[in-house]
């Protein structure tokens, strides 16, 4: 064997952890053996019974060797000769014993009494030879099978049940069904401390800012107190999932130099009724001992969901019993000042109001997605440890994923390490992160996926008319990348974009937008007369688009400045709509007439660039993926001069002025005065 499958047995061996003994089914097996083994090997239960005037002819047939009589049960007991055991009509009346006992008693009676059985025995006796008769043994002893039986059955219950309710418990110290209770909170202190500081936050500023205060207070109590302020008694930390909620939390465990609890909140659910309100009061005595210290409970939503919603009459929900146990040990009558709670959650629409309110959660410290500062920071923490190419660079990554979390950006980072590590590169290069970000937004390339002529021209013409709709629509994202490569389930082609980062859209961007995406099925209708299912997402996008429009944001002449949105999620488990039957038709026939209106205006569009649409199909169908520089060249530069994010960020542009009057409006400097009526760009 050489070295190399020597060190590979042995890491193989290492890696393996060996089978730990189950002493349960050891005990359990011990308990089985012994009720059996008493029952198999029992005296009693090997002798066969048989009557009185039977054993008289064994007497009488000199077939007996040994009489006991049992006192205490009033039983007798035979046992044969060795030569008689020989006898056929013996042989089949014992078939049946167990082998355990082949020594005797072979047969057992019961009499009425032993005094009344002596008796018939001596007049049996007189009827023999003085030589021959046997006589009899008194035996004192008493059958102990069934006691040891039933309580070997017993010890075996209490054993089951003592297993069963120390494994609903959980394993180790305290996990028996008596400490069901206890919190299972994992507490971070000096001795076990975590290694994640606020360095190792990016993109989070302004909520490492609000963090770093409580940190700092902890640190430092009498910078704040000298002025009279408190301390904040809790913080909830919202956003989307994947921003860097928990991340925060464990830098907050790690800068901290106070005892940590972390846990979720669904650690206070349990099956037992009152248990999570047990653990909720165990945590707080455990954290009150410990003060001053820090408890960060994630994904509160788990127990802190409205108290009410979904419940039936007089049915007695677990999770607001726990609840009511938090809210009152958070600030109640008899709070200690010491612990500070931090949350998170991605659903705070569903929380209690009286877990939001000030003196609970003092502080909502919102984590949302990061704009392109905020991107660029985040790559540079996860480009740490990859070994990349000169060409790479941070920004441009930055601007190619808006909307991105952190968690995608890791990903992003994670997947390009292992695309150049699929192609044996020594680097990993701007290229590789391009495909990562395909990857991640549109799925999997399928290179071997098979499809028909007839479906990669419609696919062509579909992305084209993307393309080509989106390169003449001043309000349009500016595109990156158009591609025919099947991607994902069912992602036959797809168009990236560029958005710019805003927070306001007016309705000539939103319409704008639709036409953008109904480009592929105007392309369809134009070039081939018909339509097909490869608008099915398009569809979908510009559905919740014209709502939007209608009944959130107040964008139509009929239905008026009214939204119909709540913010609050109050009507989560409403079955009756907020408006009238009337008025839900009217905002059906107002979708209707965006969509169509958009619609018609895109075929418009792309009929007057017929040209455009045909170059742009053809060259997809020869080269199957088309960047930004691709369309210049081939349908010459975008009629609009708008900079794209990414330019914005590099020329590092400074930022738009308000005019002069507006300024001075704003400021009071200037009495009645008026923002000029010059209509500017940008001037919001």
């Amino acid at each position: 064997m050489s070295e190399v499958n020597k060190d590979k047995k042995k890491k193989k061996n290492t890696l393996i952890p060996p089978p730990k003994s189950n002493y349960q089914m050891w005990v359990i097996g011990g308990l089985l053996l012994l009720v059996f083994g008493v029952m198999y090997m029992s005296k009693n239960n090997s002798a066969v019974d048989i009557t009185q005037k039977r054993f008289e002819e064994m007497y009488l047939s000199h077939d007996i060797k040994e009489i006991n009589i049992i006192k205490p049960e009033s039983s007798v007991e035979i046992t044969l000769k060795e030569e008689s055991l020989q006898n056929e009509k013996y042989k089949e009346l014992l078939a049946n014993r167990p082998m355990g006992n082949t020594g005797g008693p072979h047969f057992k009676f019961q009499v009425i009494s032993s005094e009344s059985f002596k008796n018939d025995l001596e007049k049996l006796e007189s009827k023999m030879p003085k030589d021959e008769r046997i006589g009899y043994k008194l035996d004192p002893r008493v059958d102990i099978s069934t006691p040891l039986t039933t309580w070997g059955f017993i010890l075996f219950l209490l054993f089951g049940l003592w297993y069963i309710m120390r494994r609903m418990g959980g394993a180790g110290p305290g996990g028996q069904i008596f400490n069901i209770g206890k919190s299972k909170a994992a507490l971070f202190d000096a001795d076990n401390k975590v290694k994640i500081t606020f360095a190792d936050v990016a993109g989070l500023e302004e909520g490492k800012e609000e963090v770093k205060e409580i940190v700092d207070f902890l640190k430092n109590p009498t910078k704040f107190t000298k002025l009279g302020g408190k301390i904040p008694k809790g913080a909830l930390l919202v956003g989307p999932p994947g921003t860097g909620k928990t991340l925060l939390a464990k830098a907050v465990a790690g800068e901290a130099e106070v005892p940590f609890f972390s846990l979720s909140g669904s650690d206070f659910v349990e099956m037992f009724v009152g248990v999570g309100a047990a653990r909720v009061r165990d945590l707080f005595k455990q954290a009150k001992e410990k003060a001053p210290c820090i408890i960060f409970i994630d994904e509160i939503d788990a127990v802190g969901r409205s108290r009410g919603r979904g419940q039936m009459p007089g049915s007695n929900d677990e999770r607001e019993n726990t609840l009511n146990s938090l809210l009152v040990e958070m600030d109640g009558f008899a709070t200690d000042s010491g612990v500070i709670i931090l949350a998170a959650t991605n659903r705070p629409d569903i929380l209690d109001q009286a877990l939001l309110r000030p003196g609970r959660f003092d502080r909502q410290i919102s984590i949302d997605k990061p704009d392109i500062v905020g991107r660029e920071a985040i790559f540079k923490v996860h480009l740490q440890p990859i070994k990349l190419a000169p060409d790479v660079d941070p920004k441009k990554l930055a601007a190619q994923t808006p909307g991105f979390a952190g968690a995608e950006i890791a990903n992003v980072c994670n997947e390009a390490a292992l695309i150049a590590a699929r192609k044996d590169k020594s680097e990993v290069g701007m290229q590789d992160f391009n495909d990562a970000i395909d990857r991640v937004i549109g799925g999997l390339e399928k290179k071997n996926k098979i499809i028909s002529p007839e479906e990669k021209k419609i696919v062509a013409y579909h992305e084209a008319g993307h393309a080509v709709a989106g390169w003449n629509l001043e309000h349009a994202d500016p595109l990156v990348k158009v591609s025919i490569v099947p991607r994902g389930i069912a992602a036959l082609g797809y168009a990236q974009y560029l958005p710019k980062e805003q927070f306001l859209y007016t309705i000539e961007q939103l319409t704008d937008e639709m036409c953008m995406t109904l480009g592929g099925r105007a392309a369809e209708e134009i070039v081939f007369g018909k339509i097909s299912t490869g608008a099915l997402s398009d569809l979908e996008r510009i559905t919740k688009m014209a709502y939007g429009m209608v009944t959130v944001y107040g964008m139509n002449d009929k239905i008026g400045n009214i939204s119909f949105y709540d913010s609050k999620g109050g009507n989560e488990y409403s079955f009756n709509k907020p408006y009238s039957e009337a008025t839900s038709e009217t905002i059906d026939q107002e979708v209707r007439t965006i969509v169509a209106n958009a619609y018609e205006r895109t075929k418009n569009l792309l009929r007057s660039k017929i040209e455009q649409l045909e170059i742009v199909a053809q060259e997809l169908l020869r080269k199957e993926i088309l960047f930004q520089t691709d369309l210049e060249t081939l349908i010459g530069k975008r009629p609009f001069e708008k900079q794209t994010t990414y330019d914005a960020y590099i020329n590092k542009k400074e930022d738009i002025k308000l005019p002069i009057d507006t300024k001075e409006y704003l400021n009071g400097t200037k009495e009645n005065a008026e923002p000029t009526s010059e209509p500017k760009e940008n001037t919001l």
